[in-house]
């Protein structure tokens, strides 16, 4: 593959659209997307995931549709996901549901008319599948099933009795995830079986974890390439991990890297000579940009390639030639395909304000899914020899072509330590610079999140019911590099507070926010903000600290993993001073903020515990506060269609309530 400049797609963040009509909530169950567009082997044609809300049954559903690579014949193939061309391109490996139960693989050979046919029945849901070279075999992963418990059953049971389900044995340091729930006893192995169907086969064996991150076989189709670490009490490391090989037929084994630090990730040169993966060394750094990395397919001279660009690869593609490699990258609230050569050299791709994320890449074509401030999940293709992007499809026109959306502008402005901060702005469609209109600050996660170009729903409703939303990368966010995000090490919550408020002061200075109408909300890492925010300053009319941590000292016990002990000096059982004073269920005394609280009954990242901490000291104080508990949900209050909609009532709700200078339409 040759590369030939940069390609730019022009996408102006104050664009507006034609409409005239304002956004209306409902819409929202309106909105598609597209998720992982596939080139065919040839180029000839695109096979994709579209995805829709499907109201009846509250939920997200998907299929998968194909195209001509320039956008024609646009058409459904088929229920699934998560679609894989054969090396021939003659079938399409995907996703669905099968029996006797839950996700399995499919082959659909193009051209004929007979449907998909199913080729696993598996007992527990199958992920990265991988075709082999040679199309033969179709490679996965899967939990295989271990002891659940010791075998204990008590006597004395009455035959046709119902007893009480016997307790749950736990023996694992991490033993539930969010939105999975309790795992099930076992490890995540790798398995092959024939593309034509048959006994899928376990290719690793042994008490750990592989593949996590995905597999890629050698050209020979001898061995798959995967990231795990088998090493005893592997569940004991952080930031640990290394890169092997299997041999599909003896299943024997080879570690490939040893460095300390996470290594994981894999991709196999098309000469087979070469791997790439991403990692670093270790630290005990809260942030640390990742490096991408090459070596011998034996392991040998491991170097960095981007050490230089201080910003994490993704989605690695290696060039056809073997010359070097595509990857996305975060940058300024944004993402761009970068390609750096073997000899270490980066150069964009693609350049513009949007989220474009590259999912394939064939010969002088690739194919992706874009969005900007303005456009939602657009399927686009480049023409690598022209330096054109070309957007394929546009799921999303018939609702956004129609309703007249709110100016997105960028700010930058300096906090304390004369850092230099990045946010942006949404503007009511309608706006006037005369008038004055309430704020809402909206807060990220993370807390190595980064707030970017995208287009937000939720944000553009905001802008049309009125407010002007401000959304910032204070220090800690990712995008900026290692330095930046590590600017909160052991100082969490602490002065990414100070970027906020200069944030809020800087779009105050402009003349058109009503000082005494602004409200505060984020989720998760924003949640913890939140809850910090109205513990620090009375400036604002209302909050809503979402799914929060509140109190770290009771959290770091409780959460669904055990490396967020880690994040402070000491144990708390040695010292928890610092848990404490970087808890804002300390600071409550200082509170009279009236702050809601929504969070996710099922939540395993930041238990629902902590909501109940911080309501019960606020209700104690007197302070107005509600607890808004999310039936179905884990971490986040959105997942389910119907929540994500209560989601922005309840909060417009709670700001209307507690305005302190009411607008004509309260």
């Amino acid at each position: 593959m040759k590369h030939f400049g940069t390609i730019i797609l022009c996408l102006t963040l104050g664009m507006a659209a034609y409409g005239q009509q304002p956004l209306e909530l409902e819409q929202y169950l309106d909105m598609e997307s597209v998720s992982s567009p596939q080139l065919s082997p040839s180029g000839q044609e695109v096979v994709y995931t579209r995805g829709w809300i499907d109201r009846m049954n509250d939920r997200r559903a998907s299929a998968l549709w194909i195209m001509n690579a320039d956008g024609s014949q646009n058409r459904f193939l088929v229920e699934g996901s998560s679609p894989r061309w054969s090396p021939s391109g003659d079938r399409i490996a995907f996703v669905a549901r099968g029996e006797p139960s839950g996700p399995q693989l499919f082959v659909l050979y193009r051209g004929l008319t007979e449907p998909a046919t199913q080729i696993t029945r598996l007992e527990n849901d199958p992920s990265n599948v991988a075709w082999s070279p040679d199309g033969r075999w179709i490679a996965f992963t899967a939990l295989v099933d271990g002891d659940s418990g010791w075998g204990i059953n008590p006597p004395g049971k009455p035959e046709g009795t119902s007893w009480t389900k016997a307790p749950r044995v736990v023996e694992d340091l991490v033993y539930r995830r969010d939105r999975v729930g309790f795992y099930e006893a076992g490890y995540t192995h790798i398995f092959v079986v024939p593309a034509a169907g048959g006994t899928p086969r376990q290719v690793t064996s042994g008490d750990w974890h592989h593949g996590r991150g995905g597999l890629s076989w050698t050209p020979d189709g001898a061995e798959l390439l995967f990231s795990s670490l088998r090493v005893p009490d592997a569940e004991y490391a952080w930031r640990e991990s290394e890169i092997y090989a299997v041999s599909v037929r003896s299943g024997a084994v080879r570690q490939l890297t040893s460095r300390r630090g996470p290594d994981s990730g894999p991709v196999v040169s098309p000469s087979g000579k070469h791997v790439a993966y991403t990692g670093y060394d270790f630290t005990d750094d809260t942030y640390i940009a990742s490096t991408l990395y090459v070596m011998g397919i034996d392991g040998s001279n491991p170097r960095a390639l981007t050490q230089s660009l201080d910003r994490s690869p993704r989605s690695l593609i290696w060039a056809d030639d073997n010359a070097g490699l595509y990857f996305g990258a975060n940058d300024y609230g944004t993402r761009n395909l970068l390609y750096v050569s073997m000899k270490g050299a980066v150069q964009a791709v693609t350049e513009g304000n949007h989220m474009v994320s590259i999912s394939d890449i064939q010969e002088n074509k690739a194919v992706g899914v874009l969005s900007s401030p303005h456009r939602s999940s657009e399927l686009v293709g480049i023409d690598m020899d022209a330096g054109t992007m070309t957007t394929l499809l546009s799921v999303n026109d018939d609702v956004l072509n129609y309703v007249s959306l709110g100016e997105v502008e960028e700010i930058n402005y300096t906090s304390t330590d004369d850092l230099p901060i990045q946010g942006r702005i949404i503007k009511p469609p309608d706006f006037d610079p005369s008038k004055k209109y309430p704020l809402i600050l909206a807060i990220h996660g993370g807390p190595h999140g980064m707030y970017h170009v995208g287009f937000n729903f939720a944000w553009q409703y905001h802008a049309a019911q009125g407010y002007i939303v401000l959304y910032t990368n204070p220090r800690g966010s990712s995008g900026y590099g290692s330095a930046f995000g590590n600017e909160i090490k052991r100082a969490y919550p602490g002065k990414d507070y100070d970027d906020l408020m200069a944030g809020v002061d800087e779009v105050i200075s402009r003349g058109y926010v009503n000082k005494e109408n602004l409200f505060v909300y984020g989720c998760s890492g924003g949640g913890v903000l939140t809850s910090w925010v109205v513990g620090q300053t009375h400036r604002f009319a209302a909050a809503s600290a979402n799914c929060p941590v509140t109190n770290w000292l009771s959290f770091v016990g409780t959460t669904d993993g055990a490396t967020w002990y880690y994040n402070f000096d000491n144990l708390p059982w040695e010292d928890p001073s610092e848990h404490l004073r970087r808890s804002p269920l300390m600071h409550v005394g200082n509170v009279s903020t009236p702050t809601m609280l929504m969070t996710g009954v099922y939540d395993l990242r930041t238990p629902i515990s902590q909501t109940e901490e911080y309501y019960q000291a606020l209700k104690l104080r007197k302070v107005p506060t509600a607890m808004v508990r999310f039936n179905d949900e884990y971490h986040g209050t959105t997942s389910k269609p119907s929540n994500f909609l209560r989601t922005q009532l309840y909060l417009h709700h709670w700001f209307k309530k507690h305005a302190r200078t009411p607008r004509p339409d309260m």
